[in-house]
């Protein structure tokens, strides 16, 4: 007798939208998933919004959207939560209703995790503690504040560790949906979702290709605010430490360990970031070789460019320079 070839029941994705939601966070994840079911030619997965009332919940666009459910509800058979991101997370108030929500929910969740600045909302209920994590760029040092035992990648797009799955800024939901694809269904489909939805199977580079460093507002005393916008209008300059502590008249060990303290990073991390900020403003113009932009950023040779930039944005500047140009040509 032949056996019944039924197909297995869905797998339940639950995306959990705080007020003020990010709606990229939401629906550009749903959109991998319910295209991942029409490359299956099956409901492999069945996604449900949450919001924290049974109202309509508005998103940072302004946009409206009514939730599948509410935290007032209670879900079983989860198989994946995630909590999306939003650009108020970092200064809301703790909700403990929802925290406890989410804690009581992951217990029963196969998966759980972050989508963009989520993460300073998941990370309240302790789960993550101990684990790998990212989140969008602007809050990750925010992240690792307030949660030490956090090992925050600032850089990654998508980060695994054990039953957690958190994902960086934004479109990175998209790359987190992609890559859960991968591993519940097979290679194929995920490259195939990605090709459909014309987004990267596998983004190159990390997340602070992205990011701004230099505009950061300068930190600490008025002398080292002072230093910090020298150095970001003369990146070509000497800028050794000895150099440094001369001009803010303090002895290089002084120097080195207030700044240190003062600004968050070494000084050479600091020339370094602001060096490769300057490169990637004339990389983006496309008006100077990468000889001359490594002249007027401060480095010896392109080679000395080129280590720097793979550290602090994760590509070549012949591969960032490229990819500006054809944002130019578009």
């Amino acid at each position: 007798m032949l056996r019944s070839m039924q197909s297995p029941p869905p797998l339940t994705i639950v995306i959990v939208a705080p007020p003020g939601v990010q709606m990229l966070d939401v629906s550009g994840p749903a959109d991998v998933f319910a295209e991942a079911n029409r490359q299956a030619r099956r409901e492999v997965y069945r996604v449900l919004t949450v919001g924290t009332a049974p109202l309509a919940v508005t998103a940072s666009s302004g946009m409206r959207f009514l939730p599948d459910r509410s935290t007032l509800d209670t879900l079983d058979r989860i198989d994946t939560l995630l909590v999306a991101g939003s650009p108020d997370l970092s200064r809301a108030a703790t909700d403990y209703s929802l925290i406890d929500w989410l804690r009581r929910h992951a217990a029963v969740s196969r998966r759980y995790g972050s989508i963009c600045s989520g993460a300073l909302l998941f990370a309240q209920t302790g789960l993550l503690d101990g684990r790998r994590v990212t989140t969008h760029w602007k809050v990750a040092s925010l992240l690792a504040e307030r949660h030490p035992t956090l090992a925050v990648e600032a850089d990654a797009f998508v980060v695994r560790d054990g039953p957690v799955c958190t994902a960086a800024g934004v479109t990175a939901g998209m790359d987190l949906a992609i890559a859960l694809v991968e591993e519940d269904l097979d290679r194929d489909i995920a490259m195939a979702v990605a090709a459909e939805l014309v987004v990267f199977y596998r983004r190159p580079g990390g997340q602070l290709q992205f990011s701004r460093h230099g505009e950061a507002a300068p930190a600490g005393r008025g002398a080292l605010q002072e230093l910090q916008r020298y150095v970001a209008m003369h990146p070509a300059e000497e800028h050794s430490v000895t150099a440094m502590a001369q001009r803010v008249g303090m002895s290089p060990r002084h120097f080195a360990r207030i700044f240190r303290h003062e600004v968050g990073m070494t000084p050479a991390e600091f020339v370094e970031t602001m060096r490769v900020e300057a490169a990637r403003r004339l990389l983006e113009e496309g008006h100077e070789t990468p000889k001359r932009v490594a002249t007027r950023c401060g480095y010896a040779d392109p080679n000395g460019l080129r280590r720097a930039f793979m550290r602090r944005v994760g590509v070549t500047p012949a591969e960032y320079r490229k990819r500006h140009a054809h944002a130019r040509t578009a």
